[in-house]
């Protein structure tokens, strides 16, 4: 076992506010008795990683979060030797962490990772439940605590940027979109502690931007994005100016875009 004073880093000891809005907590919980792993689909801000923090809490299991990137490599996850203090060490990845002791391994927009780094991940997410270290010559095996779990943007989705489907065949999938009107309104009053009418005037103005993905945005403002606008506002900045630098510059560089979207701004407040 790692040290505890370590280990007792990737445990939440406060309980994350998540609202949930279907039966995602059951069917995870369901996931996790019967050492199955977890795949979070859906887009950007919707709540994929606030849903694992509140489910490694419910669970009473460290988290270990990697933020997938197109340079992250195998030992990145697994480990790798370092010179520290004249010595070579071996230090533990995350995943081997996760592996080690019971944790929950969460990899974060997994399409991003490179094809061959993810490749380390199969013999975990089937029936073997083992993590081959090469570089040790050992095998280990996961525990029955071990949970593994990835998410991806299916908005996203491309040749270059999709999930084989020797990966995704392997997990159990959620599907994660932006909450219900009533829904997302609560989360919004509560995560940036506002009142009702703001929050809901809010909510209005992130679905008006979301229903613009045929116009050429990209993508609509994430329930992320109005929390952090609704900060913005309680803490004493001008609304127009707080939605503009929480919502509309964050989505889009393009001017007429971003003058649809302050006219908008406008039209709700």
């Amino acid at each position: 076992m790692e040290s505890d004073q370590r280990l007792s880093s990737f445990f939440i000891s406060k309980k994350p506010f998540y609202l949930p809005v279907g039966n995602e907590i059951e069917l995870a919980e369901i996931a996790y008795s019967h050492c199955l792993p977890l795949l979070l689909k859906g887009p950007t801000g919707c709540g994929k990683t606030r849903f694992m923090e509140y489910m490694a809490w419910r669970l009473k299991r460290p988290l270990f979060t990697v933020s997938c990137h197109d340079d992250l490599s195998t030992s990145d996850l697994v480990g790798r030797y370092l010179i520290k203090g004249g010595e070579t060490i071996w230090m533990d990845g995350p995943l081997t962490l996760a592996v080690k002791n019971g944790g929950i391994c969460y990899l974060d927009e997994v399409v991003e990772a490179r094809k061959d780094t993810t490749v380390v991940i199969h013999p975990l997410a089937d029936d073997r439940r083992k993590l081959p270290i090469e570089k040790l010559g050992i095998i280990l095996d996961a525990s029955k605590e071990f949970m593994l779990v990835i998410s991806y943007n299916p908005g996203y989705q491309s040749v270059l940027k999709d999930l084989k489907p020797s990966t995704r065949q392997r997990f159990i999938a959620i599907d994660f979109r932006y909450p219900d009107e009533e829904h997302e309104r609560k989360i919004v009053e509560i995560e940036a502690e506002i009142d009702h009418g703001l929050s809901a005037n809010l909510v209005k103005l992130g679905r008006m931007t979301r229903r613009l993905k045929e116009q050429g945005l990209q993508e609509g403002a994430s329930t992320r994005l109005l929390i952090h606008a609704g900060k913005l506002i309680k803490s004493g900045i001008d609304v127009n100016l707080a939605c503009e630098v929480a919502i509309c510059q964050p989505l889009t560089d393009d001017e007429e875009l971003l003058n649809g979207l302050k006219e908008m701004i406008k039209a709700v407040f």
